[in-house]
């Protein structure tokens, strides 16, 4: 019987390489991908049975990279592997589209059993994932392409570069920007990239 197939997605090598030692003896583990383009790209094209994602990741967030997978018809699972013991982004990392939710420091015990889980069609959540949803704010709604903005923001690059990235103007990229401070009432590109990072509508680098 054929092992289940799994793609990694991180970029810190020292956590994929730990990750693999996990899985092995369970599952095939496909060459891992270090971004959230190059996980869109490569599940896509080796249509793995799995996908476990960081949140953090450069160039497109793991949730965003997922939402786009879901979009376009990708049949993986997700697993969402990460540091962010907060109701906020596990919830997002749900709604975009994962079937698990587990802690990094928890990988060791938890991320076979949440693997197992969700190729039985059930969800897993770590059980350290404090419920923090009691009394949410209203939290700015965003379309895809401005989750991609606010990324590329958060990781320091300049709208010149974020358009080279997205194939798309600099002034549309500040369009962007501006509606999104306009309607938040911010006065900087920082303000905007602290309340994205806050409310998990990106995550931080």
């Amino acid at each position: 019987m054929a092992k289940p197939r799994v793609l990694l997605a991180d970029d810190h090598k020292i956590v994929l390489e730990g990750l693999r030692g996990v899985l092995d003896e369970e599952f095939e583990v496909l060459p891992p991908v270090t971004n959230g383009r190059e996980l869109v790209e490569t599940a896509l094209r080796l249509a793995p049975d799995v996908v476990i994602a960081d949140i953090s990741m450069p160039l497109l967030n793991g949730i965003e990279a997922v939402r786009q997978l879901q979009e376009k018809g990708s049949n993986a699972k997700v697993v969402f592997l990460t540091m962010h013991a907060d109701q906020t982004y596990a919830t997002r990392a749900l709604q975009a589209g994962g079937s698990a939710y587990v802690l990094k420091h928890s990988a060791s015990d938890e991320l076979v059993t949440a693997i197992r889980a969700v190729l039985r069609g059930k969800t897993y959540i770590s059980a350290a994932v404090q419920n923090t949803s009691a009394s949410a704010p209203h939290v700015l709604e965003v379309t895809p392409r401005q989750r991609e903005v606010l990324q590329l923001l958060a990781e320091g690059k300049s709208a010149k570069e974020i358009g080279g990235i997205l194939d798309i103007s600099a002034r549309t990229v500040e369009a962007h920007k501006y509606k999104m401070m306009d309607e938040l009432g911010l006065k900087s590109t920082a303000q905007l990239v602290q309340y994205a990072v806050r409310h998990g509508i990106v995550s931080d680098t």
